[in-house]
C-alpha cells in the first residue's frame, strides 16, 4: 500500500452533519450501523466490489460490540459501507460506495458517522489509514497529514 498515507483528524471538533444526513435520506438510502446477522452480505458486498482484504476486515468490523460498521441500504441491498477500529484502534476505514451511487453524499455521511461513533467510544483523536482520496478527508473532516506514516501499519503485507 505504499504511497498511501495516514491522516489525523479531530473528533472533538466534527461538522454537523445533519443536513447531509437529510439529503441522503431524501434520495432514498438509509445510513446506519450494520446487525451482526448481516456479516455474510456486507462481507460479500465488500469482496465482490472491493477486495478479499476489505471483506476480512468488515468480518472483524461485524464481530465487534458495538458493530463497528456502517452500512448503507437502498431498498433492501448495500451500496454502501464504513468500518472503523478494525486494523488497529482508533482507525477509521476501509470504506466503499458503489459506483452507481456515487456523488449523493453517502460516502461522506458513513465517513462522519463511523468518525462519530468513534468519539462516542472516548477517542479524541481518529487515524484514517492508508488514505486514496487525500482532498476528500481534507474538505469533509479536516483531516491532515500524518507525516512519516507510509506505509505506516501497513508495512509487509501478505497477498
Amino acid at each position: 500500500m505504499t504511497g498511501m498515507i495516514d491522516m489525523l483528524v479531530r473528533l472533538y471538533d466534527l461538522p454537523d452533519c445533519g443536513g447531509l444526513a437529510r439529503e441522503v435520506a431524501d434520495a432514498g438510502v438509509t445510513v446506519r450501523r450494520a446487525r451482526a446477522f448481516e456479516k455474510h452480505t456486507v462481507a460479500g458486498f465488500a469482496r465482490g466490489r472491493f477486495s478479499e482484504k476489505w471483506a476480512s476486515e468488515v468480518e472483524v468490523a461485524l464481530a465487534r460490540q458495538p458493530v463497528a460498521c456502517f452500512i448503507a441500504t437502498r431498498e433492501q441491498r448495500v451500496i454502501g459501507f464504513a468500518c472503523y477500529d478494525t486494523t488497529m484502534r482508533g482507525f477509521f476505514g476501509p470504506t466503499g460506495v458503489c459506483e452507481e451511487a456515487r456523488g449523493l453524499g453517502i460516502g461522506r455521511l458513513l465517513l462522519m458517522r463511523s468518525l462519530e461513533a468513534l468519539r462516542d467510544e472516548g477517542y479524541a483523536y481518529g487515524i484514517i489509514g492508508g488514505v486514496g482520496p487525500r482532498d476528500f478527508y481534507e474538505k469533509a473532516c479536516g483531516a491532515i497529514e500524518i507525516p512519516g506514516s507510509d506505509p505506516g501499519v501497513y508495512g509487509d503485507l501478505l497477498p
